[in-house]
C-alpha cells in the first residue's frame, strides 16, 4: 500500500452551518473512528484573516487525514455520510492529495506519516508546521506570529497559506502550498521576520511539542475562492 495524506478545506456560511462545523471539531471525531484505511485524522479550525490569529474564524475548517491508500480515501470522499454532509453544508470545499517527503518532530507523540516521495526544488510543496504552545508562553508567541504571517503577502508563489488548530490559542498549525520548494526555502531562510520567530521559538522555549513536515501535492479536487483548483499549482 502507498500511504496518502489528504487535506480537505471547507468554507461555511450562516449561523446554523457555522455552529454545526464548529461542533464537528469534537463530535466529528467519533464519525471517523472506524473508517476503512484511515490511520490518523484531525479536524482543525482556523483564525481570522489568513488564519494566523488568536481570534477564531468560524467559517473555515480543515480535515487532515492519513490513509493506507488512495483507494481508501476515494471511497470515503465518495460515500461517507460525514464528508458528504460537510460538503452539503459548505459553500466551497476542496481536497489536496499528498505524498509525504520528510519531517522532524511528532504529533500527539507519534509520527503518522510514512515517507514515499522525494522533493524537487522546481516542483510544488505543501508545508505543515504544528505546535503545542506552553501556557506561560502564549503572549510572546501571539505577539510575534502575526508579523510573520503578514510577511507572506510579499511572496507570489504562495498559493494558499492558512493558520489552523485543534484548540484555540494553544495548539496551532500552519498549512501552506507553494508553487516551488525553491520559493519556500527562500522565504524560510531569508525572510527576516520568519528567521526571527524561528530563533525566538528556540530561545524562549515556546513549544511543548512540535512538527515540521513537507509533502508533494499531486492532485486537487473542488473549488476555492470561486475557482476550480484542479490546476492550483
Amino acid at each position: 500500500m502507498n500511504q496518502v495524506t489528504t487535506c480537505s478545506f471547507f468554507k461555511v456560511e450562516g449561523i446554523s452551518n457555522k455552529w454545526w462545523a464548529f461542533k464537528q471539531m469534537k463530535m466529528g471525531l467519533s464519525a471517523l473512528k472506524n473508517v476503512q484505511g484511515l490511520t490518523f485524522y484531525k479536524i482543525l479550525g482556523s483564525g481570522v484573516r489568513n488564519g494566523f490569529s488568536a481570534i477564531p474564524n468560524f467559517g473555515t475548517y480543515v480535515l487532515l487525514c492519513v490513509w493506507e491508500s488512495e483507494a481508501d480515501s476515494s471511497k470515503f470522499f465518495k460515500e461517507h455520510p460525514f464528508f458528504k454532509t460537510y460538503q452539503k453544508r459548505s459553500v466551497e470545499n476542496f481536497t489536496v492529495y499528498l505524498h509525504f517527503a520528510e519531517s522532524h518532530g511528532v504529533w500527539d507523540g507519534t509520527q503518522p506519516f510514512t515517507k514515499n516521495c522525494k522533493l524537487s526544488l522546481d516542483k510544488p510543496v505543501l508545508i505543515l508546521t504544528r505546535a503545542s504552545i506552553r501556557l506561560n508562553k502564549l503572549w510572546s508567541f501571539w505577539n510575534k506570529v502575526g508579523k510573520v504571517s503578514k510577511s507572506l503577502n510579499h511572496y507570489d508563489d504562495v498559493v494558499l497559506s492558512i493558520g489552523v488548530g485543534e484548540w484555540p490559542l494553544i495548539q496551532q498549525a500552519t498549512l501552506s502550498i507553494w508553487r516551488t520548494q525553491s520559493e519556500m526555502l527562500d522565504y524560510a531562510y531569508k525572510n527576516p521576520k520568519h528567521k526571527e520567530v524561528v530563533l525566538l521559538s528556540r530561545k524562549l522555549n515556546w513549544y511543548k511539542e512540535e512538527m515540521f513536515a513537507r509533502f508533494v501535492p499531486y492532485k486537487f479536487e473542488g473549488t476555492w475562492e470561486g475557482n476550480d483548483v484542479e490546476n492550483l499549482v
